[in-house]
């Protein structure tokens, strides 16, 4: 007789942390992003030399997007794609397994001082394809065709992340090439493309459960798809010529094409409940980034790294956060409602995409922005780690 996901999450007698692809991801996700940001604390100070073959800025880039996101992108589809498909999660040894490959990736990017080239490289990517192939595997044995989408991003990520290398070891300035362009473009549209199923879903509900009349409009309606039609151009667009006017233009489209599709998911509405309201704040920062670098490349037309952390730090940190904190309290049987711990960990996190934009002109946020960030990550570790090295309360 087949089990279903919570049979199958009770029969696993080994240690909760593997009980479910979540936990060790968003957990160790979070700590390894503390950790590297105080290594890229240390670098700046000359403190320490980090023995990797990447200029330390590009290792700084490579293991915030491809190494800390890939962590929670696992994670967040080990748990969706069972909803997905309604097939069985990974648990047990074979989750510990992967979790592993990831882990040995970030081992290999510090220390490729000491590995050649290819092997750190291979050893780094090896991650996202076998992961890419188990959710291959699931979609097509439930054949949810419709999320075949996410994975083709997924694929696009894991190009980047080739590229990112290539770019690294030929002695490009990888923190500004294609590979971060692609990877990060890559990025935005999955916030645009998932962010855009959930945050309508979660604001309905809730504003349901509250009696407010207000509804939210249904995701991917004919805007929906035409914004995200858009955006594929337009952030192509800037992967390829990131510092022309064309592009200028078209990122201020992109940015307004954004704020017209948030605005219609009634936010504002939901400001009784941080868990609902970061996500639309998270999803703000989208715009907010796409208005600002067009702005630069208008005005300017040079380097686009302070405006592109609105995107870097500010969209993906701050989804991510969001997604953990709800994603954990729901799986772990704990109720949906944001304690204070939560609320300090997204006030942190907010706090440090402020202090790096005005690092921009005034270096030393650069070092309080750095810091801020470890109390947002590190509070998520602390205040949620005990649930997710648990069993799910009520299991027997």
């Amino acid at each position: 007789m087949a089990q279903s996901s919570a049979e199958q999450m009770r029969a696993w007698q080994g240690p909760a942390l593997l009980s479910f692809g979540f936990r060790p991801f968003f957990l160790f996700g979070a700590v390894w992003v503390v950790m590297a940001m105080l290594m890229w604390i240390l670098a700046l100070t000359s403190a320490v030399d980090l023995p990797t073959h990447f200029d330390p800025v590009s290792w700084h880039a490579h293991e915030f997007l491809f190494g800390y996101l890939g962590a929670v992108l696992a994670g967040f589809l080990l748990t969706a794609v069972p909803n997905w498909t309604g097939r069985l999660p990974m648990v047990g040894w074979k989750l510990a397994a992967l979790f592993a490959l990831w882990c040995a990736g970030r081992i290999a990017i510090l220390t490729s001082a000491f590995l050649p080239v290819v092997v750190a490289a291979g050893i780094d990517l090896a991650f996202p394809v076998v992961l890419g192939a188990l959710i291959l595997q699931e979609i097509v044995a439930g054949k949810n065709w419709r999320n075949l989408i996410v994975l083709a991003l997924l694929a696009v990520f894991t190009t980047a992340n080739l590229i990112f290398h290539i770019e690294a070891s030929n002695g490009l300035y990888a923190a500004e090439g294609y590979g971060l362009r692609l990877g990060l473009a890559t990025t935005i549209m999955m916030i645009g493309v998932i962010g855009g199923r959930i945050i309508p879903s979660f604001t309905r509900n809730w504003l349901a459960r509250n009696n407010d009349p207000a509804r939210p409009a249904p995701p991917m309606q004919r805007f929906d798809k035409i914004t995200l039609a858009a955006s594929i151009i337009i952030l192509a667009l800037w992967v390829v010529m990131p510092f022309h006017s064309l592009t200028g233009g078209a990122l201020i489209l992109f940015g307004v094409l954004h704020v017209a599709r948030l605005i219609r998911w009634q936010g504002h509405r939901t400001l009784h409940e941080p868990l609902v309201w970061v996500l639309h704040v998270a999803y703000a920062f989208i715009p907010l980034g796409a208005l600002v670098m067009g702005a630069d490349t208008l005005l300017s037309g040079s380097s686009q790294i302070a405006a592109q952390h609105i995107w870097m730090a500010g969209a993906i940190g701050a989804m991510t956060l969001a997604v953990m904190t709800r994603a954990t309290l729901g799986h772990t049987g704990q109720a949906l409602l944001a304690n204070r711990a939560t609320l300090a960990v997204y006030l942190c996190l907010f706090a440090s995409v402020a202090a790096r934009w005005l690092s921009a002109t005034m270096p030393e946020f650069t070092t309080i922005s750095g810091l801020l960030w470890i109390a947002a990550f590190g509070g998520f570790a602390v205040a949620y780690g005990p649930a997710l090295l648990r069993a799910k309360a009520g299991k027997a």
